[in-house]
């Protein structure tokens, strides 16, 4: 039996096409959330400390100018200096300043009253800028005597500075930065990241050069023990209230016409 066997037809297989470029979906940003009328606002995220401060304004913070401390700090002085002003006048007029011998007779009416009086405003102008302590450093001499007035000077400088340590310890650093200018604040705050701030704190309290309230107060935010800072304060004061106090007082009583 034959078979036959013819041809096998060839299968055709359609044309394969190119792949599509894939398309680009466009990702839009999700608006925020809106807060509906009567749902409680989301928490605020934590600012850190400095985050509101105003960059270009040398680390003034915001609403810093209408901060009532910063505007009495910065008003006191002139208050101070205004009623020095009055004093002189009040002096002049009733004969107390009018030589040496009246103003030391004037003081020495007062009893106890005057030194505890001149001891009191002159710790509380270390503490805060009431009067001038430039000018009380001077008065304590003319006042007083040299000797008796350069104790007072002595006695009340050094309570002042040790109330400055204590209460930047337990305040912190915002209330230095609300008191004085933040331009003078970083400046002297840069002293506390060298090894030698201890040197360099003691020889600026026994020299009359340096703004020594202010780093009194930067002191208390450092690690300084209080033993070290007690004894730079009592060891090194002395010396800037002799060489300021005694030699201006003296310049002054030399040309006044006394």
């Amino acid at each position: 039996m034959s078979t036959t066997t013819g041809t096998i037809p060839a299968v055709r297989t359609a044309p394969t096409r190119p792949a599509a470029p894939a398309r680009r979906v466009a990702v839009r940003p999700v608006p925020a959330p809106v807060a509906r009328p009567g749902s409680a606002p989301a928490p605020a995220a934590p600012v850190r400390p400095g985050a509101d401060r105003i960059p270009g304004t040398g680390g003034r913070e915001a609403g810093f100018r209408r901060d009532p401390l910063r505007i009495a700090a910065r008003l006191s002085p002139l208050l101070g200096l205004g009623l020095s002003i009055a004093l002189v006048v009040w002096g002049l007029d009733t004969g107390v300043l009018r030589s040496l011998t009246n103003l030391q007779a004037f003081i020495d009416s007062l009893g106890a009253w005057g030194p505890l009086a001149f001891f009191v405003v002159s710790a509380a102008s270390v503490v805060f800028p009431i009067v001038p302590g430039g000018l009380l450093v001077i008065a304590g001499p003319v006042l007083f005597g040299a000797v008796e007035g350069t104790v007072l000077n002595y006695l009340a400088v050094c309570s002042g500075s040790l109330l400055n340590f204590l209460i930047a310890r337990h305040v912190g650093l915002g209330l230095i930065e609300r008191m004085f200018r933040p331009r003078t604040v970083e400046k002297f705050l840069g002293w506390t990241r060298s090894a030698h701030f201890t040197r360099a704190f003691a020889l600026a309290i026994a020299l009359p050069v340096a703004p020594d309230d202010l780093l009194c107060y930067i002191a208390g935010t450092t690690r300084m023990t209080w033993r070290t800072y007690v004894a730079i304060i009592l060891l090194c004061k002395p010396w800037a209230l002799i060489a300021y106090g005694l030699g201006v007082s003296a310049l002054l009583l030399r040309f006044l016409p006394w």
